[in-house]
């Protein structure tokens, strides 16, 4: 059983593990504990082709130094060579006794680490606080997991489940408060996406904003789907970085954006593409913020996803309800489509 000064050397991992950069790479954050639990190093990884958190606090040590500790990783140390060895074989090197890792290395080339310790003799506990670290890998565990981005797919509706009035307007559906938090979730976004109809019809930014307006400090790349062209006099032109372009193909695109690094896409609209991307089954969270108005009419926020009959429903688990003022955001995960031989429970 881990250790209250695990627990905390773990709590103190996944906060430095933030410090690195969010890439093709996962946040890694690691501690070197005494036999008494005493903090000797700490590290974390940096980037590609930079030293994993297990060897950058090895390498705060002397020669030596490290025999006999703990090692408390968020990650389950690596067991394969890329630019740089197996950090499995650098502790089991170092001498360290025991390790301690959150969440299990799912990669098909780089998992194996735990075994190739406990091989060696090293004792090895998995799982603590795997939670708060599969919240922090969240996206680069979509990505292991499905080869693609993690996709998040965000609209605003009526209560009737309308995106725009019967003459196309849909500024502003929701109040303030949806729209800043629509904004900062912008922000932890690499990239921002939208169709081109949407595009032509609205004009939007793309950018990520605080309420007077200034710029987040982060700001998602705009990357916009459909063949017509994007006019020069587009605001998205004005975007702080440049804007990219697709045909249409969204799993050529998430393919695309993956090999870029991209671990985070946040899908802004509108109708069609949302439509597309749940049709796809490339929908990994959707955002619905719901305005407590009536619009009538044949505006619907989601259009065909595939879906004929009762037993196709395209099911949600729900994982949060927000108040923002007077609207409500739900926060939902797309389940597995049931078998309809199942049945219902």
């Amino acid at each position: 059983m881990a250790s209250t000064a695990e627990y905390d050397a773990m709590r103190r991992a996944l906060t430095i593990a933030a410090y690195g950069p969010r890439g093709v790479n996962p946040q890694v954050g690691a501690l070197l504990l005494s036999p008494d639990g005493e903090v000797l190093a700490e590290g974390w990884h940096r980037g590609a082709g930079t030293p994993h958190a297990e060897v950058d606090a090895l390498s705060k040590l002397a020669p030596g130094a490290a025999r006999g500790t703990t090692a408390v990783v968020t990650l389950e140390p690596c067991n394969h060579t890329g630019r740089t060895g197996p950090c499995s074989e650098a502790l089991i090197a170092a001498g360290v006794a025991r390790v301690v890792y959150a969440v299990s290395d799912p990669g098909d080339h780089s998992s194996g680490g735990a075994v190739r310790l406990r091989e060696a003799g090293v004792d090895v506990e998995a799982g603590l606080l795997a939670d708060e670290a599969t919240a922090l890998l969240d996206s680069w565990l979509t990505v292991q997991r499905l080869g693609r981005p993690h996709v998040t797919v965000k609209w605003a509706q009526s209560l009737d489940g309308r995106a725009a009035a019967a003459d196309g307007t849909s500024q502003w559906i929701t109040g303030p408060a949806a729209r800043a938090d629509v904004h900062l979730r912008r922000s932890q976004a690499d990239v921002i996406v939208v169709g081109t109809g949407t595009l032509l019809a609205d004009d939007p930014a793309l950018t990520a904003r605080a309420e007077d307006g200034a710029l987040l400090p982060h700001q998602p790349a705009p990357v916009v789907v459909g063949a017509r062209p994007i006019p020069d006099e587009a605001a998205v032109r004005r975007h702080p970085q440049a804007v990219r372009q697709y045909p249409g193909d969204l799993a050529a695109m998430l393919d695309d954006l993956r090999a870029q690094g991209v671990q985070r896409v946040f899908v802004e609209g509108g109708p069609a593409l949302a439509s597309s991307f749940l049709r796809e089954g490339l929908v990994d969270e959707v955002l619905v913020y719901v305005a407590p108005v009536l619009l009538g009419g044949d505006r619907l926020a989601v259009r065909d996803i595939g879906v004929t009959t009762i037993a196709q429903a395209r099911r949600l688990d729900v994982a949060s309800v927000i108040p923002l003022g007077d609207d409500v955001l739900y926060v939902a995960a797309p389940r597995q489509l049931q078998d309809p031989s199942e049945g219902d429970d």
